[in-house]
C-alpha cells in the first residue's frame, strides 16, 4: 500500500480482517484505523472476538483473510519478533519476565534488543525514571508483588521505544491501587506513544480511555468516546447485560 493511499496520521490498520476456525468465524472482515498518538480500548463480552483480533494484530495468530497494516505495511504474516522490531510493543496478559535476574537486568536485555549496549543502558535509566521503579531497581524478579511485575514487564517494552503498545488486561489481578496506578502510568506513556489496550474493567477503562472499540459477534458494534458508549443501548443490551457499563 503506498503512502498517498493511506489515511492521513493513521499508524495501525486492518482491511476486511478475517479469522475461521474451522466453520467457526471468530472475527468476520474487520475494517479497523489506529490514529498515531491515539489511546484506544476494545472491549466486548466473552467470546465477541476483541482477544482474536489481538492476537492477529500482535502476529500471535494469522488471519484467515484480509490485511493488517502498520505504517502502511502489510505485517498480516509477520512474526512476533519481526513486528518488535518495526516497533511494535506487546504486552499480554501473562508477565514475561525473568525471575532469576533483577528488574535492571530485565529492562537491559529488553533495550537491548533494539540498541546498542550504551544506548540500552540510557534507556533503562530512562524507564526506571520514567515509571517510577527506582526503588525497586536491584530487587530480584521472582520476590516481587504481581502489580510491580507487570509494571516492569511494562518497562520492558517501553525500553524498546516502539511506536505503538499493545496491551491484553494490563490490570488483571491488580488491587484497586495498582490499578490506578497503572492508569496514570499508561496515561504518561500514552503523551509520547500510541497505545491500545483490551481490558474487561470498566472502571479502568473510564480512567484512560479516548475512544473505545466494541466487539461483538466478530465484528465492530460501535465506536466512541467512553461516555457515548456507555449510553449506547445496542452496547448495553450486549456487554455483560444492559447494566454492565454502568
Amino acid at each position: 500500500m503506498s503512502e498517498a493511499a493511506r489515511e492521513p496520521g493513521v499508524i495501525l490498520e486492518t482491511k476486511a480482517l478475517e479469522k475461521r476456525f474451522g466453520g467457526v468465524s471468530a472475527i468476520a472482515g474487520v475494517d479497523f484505523s489506529l490514529t498515531r498518538g491515539e489511546l484506544r480500548c476494545l472491549i466486548g463480552p466473552n467470546g465477541a472476538g476483541k482477544s482474536t483480533f489481538f492476537k492477529m494484530l500482535t502476529a500471535q495468530i494469522r488471519p484467515s483473510s484480509g490485511q493488517v497494516l502498520f505504517e502502511g505495511r502489510d505485517i498480516s504474516r509477520a512474526h512476533p519478533h519481526e513486528i518488535s522490531r518495526l516497533g511494535i510493543g506487546i504486552k499480554n496478559q501473562v508477565p514475561d519476565v525473568y525471575d532469576g535476574i533483577t528488574v535492571d537486568e530485565n529492562l537491559w536485555l529488553a533495550a537491548r534488543f533494539r540498541h546498542g549496549a550504551r544506548a540500552a543502558r540510557t534507556k533503562v535509566d530512562e524507564t526506571l525514571a520514567r515509571l517510577d521503579l527506582g526503588d525497586i531497581r536491584w530487587q530480584m524478579l521472582g520476590a516481587l508483588a504481581h502489580g510491580q511485575r507487570q509494571w516492569v514487564e511494562f518497562g520492558m517494552v517501553m525500553a524498546l521505544e516502539p511506536e505503538i503498545i499493545l496491551l491484553d488486561e494490563p490490570t488483571a489481578g491488580m488491587s484497586i491501587e495498582e490499578t490506578n496506578r497503572t492508569a496514570a502510568l499508561i496515561r504518561e506513556v500514552n503523551r509520547t506513544t500510541t497505545i491500545v489496550v483490551v481490558e474487561h474493567d470498566m472502571q479502568f477503562i473510564r480512567q484512560i480511555a479516548d475512544v473505545v472499540t466494541v466487539f461483538h459477534q466478530g465484528r465492530i458494534l460501535a465506536e466512541d468516546t467512553m461516555a457515548r458508549i456507555q449510553a449506547n443501548q445496542a452496547v448495553r443490551e450486549v456487554y455483560l447485560g444492559t447494566s454492565g457499563l454502568a
